[in-house]
Parts: structure tokens; C-alpha cells; sequence
């Protein structure tokens, strides 16, 4: 079994702004990061973008989504707080604005599945109307 993520975040403004240009002008480094990172397996990207940016997964044109395939819990964990994404991570409220809702949600899939979007809005879904399960949970959670 691998593990999938979804997380999804609102821009404060148009990834072409000024207030959005530090955190775009990083993406290709911590892009390049997690992909070098133990225990990655895929990401998500555009069809002619190395991000996901291009990608309207919501209503919302400024929710940008971040989905992808680990290992293992623990090494998405390891990534997302002991590597150098923790620095882009702390800078969050810089850029994004704060969803009262879950805004990342994690499931394990079989080897080799790559998760459709719709699939995995289905899971946060789940996740914010149910709370935390085998079928959707977070970082929080011992599945």
C-alpha cells in the first residue's frame, strides 16, 4: 500500500501578483525537493506545467491543489516537517488565507493507483463531514 495526499490552499491573490511571486519563484526547488525526497512516488502537474498551478479543481480559481503519492505516512511526515519545505510551510499565512475547513486529507491506496482529482475531493470531503477514518484522515490519526 502507498499513501495519497490531498492539500489544497487559498491564494491571497493571483499566482502572477506580487504578493504570490516568493512563493512561485520556490515552487521548482521544493517541487524538485520532494521529488528527491525517500519514499516519493508521484505528483501532481499540469498537462504542459511542471506544477499544478493550471489546474481548477474547485469554484474557487485561487484554491490551488497539491496532490500526491508516498511511501508511507512517515515519509510524507519526514518531507512536509524535517526538510527544507518546513521553510516555505512556516511562511504559509504569507500567501494563503486561512480555511476553517480540513484542508489536507491522506488515504492509503494500492500500488500503482493514481488517484483521480475527483476521488480525492471525495476523500477531504469525507474527512470534514465524517472526521478522521481508515477511509480519510490526517496526520493526526494512527491509520
Amino acid at each position: 500500500m502507498h499513501l495519497a495526499q490531498l492539500n489544497i490552499a487559498e491564494a491571497l491573490d493571483s499566482m502572477d501578483s506580487t504578493i504570490m511571486a516568493d512563493f512561485v519563484n520556490n515552487t521548482d526547488r521544493i517541487n524538485a525537493l520532494a521529488e528527491a525526497h525517500a519514499g516519493f512516488v508521484w505528483r501532481l502537474k499540469g498537462e504542459d506545467t511542471d506544477d499544478a498551478y493550471s489546474i481548477q479543481a474547485f469554484d474557487n480559481e485561487r484554491i490551488l491543489t497539491n496532490m500526491s503519492i508516498w511511501k508511507d505516512k512517515e515519509s510524507l511526515f519526514d518531507y512536509v516537517y524535517r526538510s527544507g519545505h518546513i521553510e516555505i510551510f512556516k511562511r504559509k499565512k504569507e500567501w494563503f488565507s486561512h480555511l476553517k475547513k480540513m484542508h489536507m486529507v491522506l488515504w492509503y491506496i494500492e500500488e500503482g493507483h493514481i488517484p483521480t482529482l475527483e476521488e480525492a475531493k471525495e476523500r477531504l470531503v469525507h474527512l470534514q463531514t465524517h472526521g478522521e477514518s481508515k477511509y480519510a484522515f490526517s496526520f493526526k490519526s494512527s491509520y
